[in-house]
């Protein structure tokens, strides 16, 4: 089969806003996702079982239920409640909620790597627990976790042409209704694969970078 270079640059315009609708799940996806799991990490150390208990059943059941359902769940059932927002925001949640499940064991693992002393020296410095967790305890251990957190923006980065099937167009959504409209598959889906290494090799450049400037 030849190579079709005007069918790439036909497609071109349409990669762009594929591009720029995947980098905003992405970016937003990753921020919800990092603070929310920050959040459950903290709720599963307080000392009240009624608040332990129902986080550790939320998240277990977020956890084990594939993206896919939770997507389909959030955009098709909860209209029928009411309950409607537009797909990309409906995405960006899904995203967001699903991977907070997983950033949450990474926050706890860091949390729990401080070493006692760190715990102790704050405590023999009357240090209002706030200002423990913000000035002593948090920074520690975020600076641990950050490789951990980076591999899950590569996984979201890859689990976001799952936002297709609620009508998002992102590159692998503009990428299929191309190639629906001009029967052409090769090039577009093509061009797609190569932009998803392009990215995530990219993200690897700059999360090593990132991990190498806090280890000093």
């Amino acid at each position: 089969m030849k190579w079709d270079w005007n069918a790439v640059s036909e497609f071109m315009p349409h990669f762009w806003d594929g591009l720029r609708v995947t980098l905003e799940a992405l970016a937003l996806g990753s921020l919800l996702s990092f603070s929310l799991g920050l959040v459950w990490a903290l709720l599963m150390r307080t000392p009240s079982r009624w608040v332990r208990w129902p986080v550790g059943v939320v998240t277990e059941f977020v956890r084990n239920t594939p993206l896919l359902v939770q997507l389909f769940f959030l955009f098709y059932v909860l209209p029928e409640w009411n309950v409607t927002f537009s797909a990309l925001t409906t995405g960006v949640f899904a995203i967001g909620l699903h991977y907070s499940t997983y950033t949450m064991q990474v926050y706890r693992a860091g949390i729990e790597a401080v070493p006692a002393g760190q715990w102790e020296a704050a405590t023999a410095l009357n240090l209002p627990r706030r200002r423990t967790w913000t000035a002593v305890i948090l920074p520690q251990a975020i600076r641990r976790v950050v490789p951990a957190l980076g591999n899950y923006v590569i996984s979201m980065l890859k689990d976001t042409p799952m936002l297709m099937v609620i009508t998002v167009l992102e590159m692998l959504g503009q990428a299929r209704l191309f190639s629906q409209q001009h029967f052409q598959f090769t090039e577009p889906v093509t061009v797609i694969g190569v932009a998803f290494i392009l990215i995530s090799y990219l993200a690897s450049l700059l999360l090593r970078a990132l991990e190498r400037r806090l280890v000093r």
